[in-house]
């Protein structure tokens, strides 16, 4: 038996990056372990990455996620083996043997900075997604021309612009539509293809019109149990509009929320910056000709 524990292996492989993998391989770790963490993908995170919200406690998933990639990629009883699969696993309890594959990435991940350099020179010959983008006019009133156009000057040479430029833009349209989004990619010099990804990641941009008003219901435990479906059911009729929507007028959109923070009044409806608490279905047509009136 003593010969049997001298033989054990003090380390510790933990398959899967994903927010279970490595909070494993941090309870691991503070315990003393070596610990090899696998990642079939290319980075550790996993699919809570695309997630807006977690159940049941509607807390934001990626608020949940970062700590735990931070203190993970950072620990130094950690060795993160991302973009590698096991292909075999012999030996007992203590004392296994397993082989892993790593994918070549091409680059030498110690030094990548994520500039996409790499990409752009890469001599592989299907690029489809990162040819250049075609120029693509903007069927839009001068005005509105001039408008982006000040937005791009205001970021010129900035770091990390491309988000905020995005915000400026759908305020001008009120949405994002294409042709704006093909012009800001040309612009800019991106990809137009990274330039949707960022356009359809972001709750917070729309590629389709919205409303000059935004009604969002919550949806929430305490909201769904005080009657939020009933109230989405009144704007619905009311407005003769589906969740997503836009009213033919285009005054109002209609859209559902996870949470807004206000439990304490559930049932509670946003209307653009303005919160109401309690509401109730015989509210519903009082708040839409309040702020029918103040639209006109």
């Amino acid at each position: 038996m003593a010969q049997e524990t001298r033989d054990k292996v003090g380390a510790v492989l933990v398959v899967g990056g994903g927010v279970g993998g490595m909070q494993a391989s941090l309870d691991l770790a503070e315990g003393g372990y070596k610990v090899y963490l696998v990642e079939k993908g290319p980075s550790i995170g996993g699919v809570m990455a695309q997630l807006d919200k977690t159940f049941p406690t509607n807390d934001c998933a990626m608020c949940t996620l970062a700590p735990r990639m931070v203190d993970c990629g950072g620990h130094l009883n950690i060795e993160k083996l991302t973009y590698s699969e096991i292909e075999s696993i012999e030996g007992s309890a203590g004392n296994f043997k397993v082989r892993v594959r790593k994918k070549a990435r091409s680059v030498d991940p110690d030094k990548c900075t994520g500039c996409g350099e790499c990409a752009d020179n890469c001599l592989v010959k299907n690029r489809a997604y990162l040819e250049p983008t075609e120029q693509a006019e903007v069927a839009s009133p001068p005005e509105e021309l001039d408008k982006l156009a000040r937005i791009l000057e205001k970021y010129k040479g900035g770091k990390g612009i491309v988000v905020p430029v995005l915000q400026e833009a759908q305020e001008v349209y009120n949405y994002l539509p294409e042709s704006a989004i093909r012009y800001l990619a040309e612009r800019l010099e991106i990809p137009l293809g990274l330039m949707y990804r960022l356009a359809t990641f972001y709750n917070a941009f729309s590629l389709t019109p919205k409303g000059k008003h935004t009604i969002r219901i919550c949806m929430g435990t305490s909201c769904y149990v005080k009657g939020a479906k009933k109230i989405l059911n009144a704007f619905q009729k009311h407005l003769n509009v589906r969740v997503g929507g836009v009213t033919e007028d285009k005054q109002f959109g209609l859209e559902t929320v996870n949470c807004v923070g206000c439990c304490g009044q559930s049932p509670v409806v946003t209307i653009d910056e303005d919160i109401y608490g309690y509401v109730r279905q015989t509210s519903v047509v009082e708040l839409i000709g309040k702020h029918r009136k103040s639209g006109e």
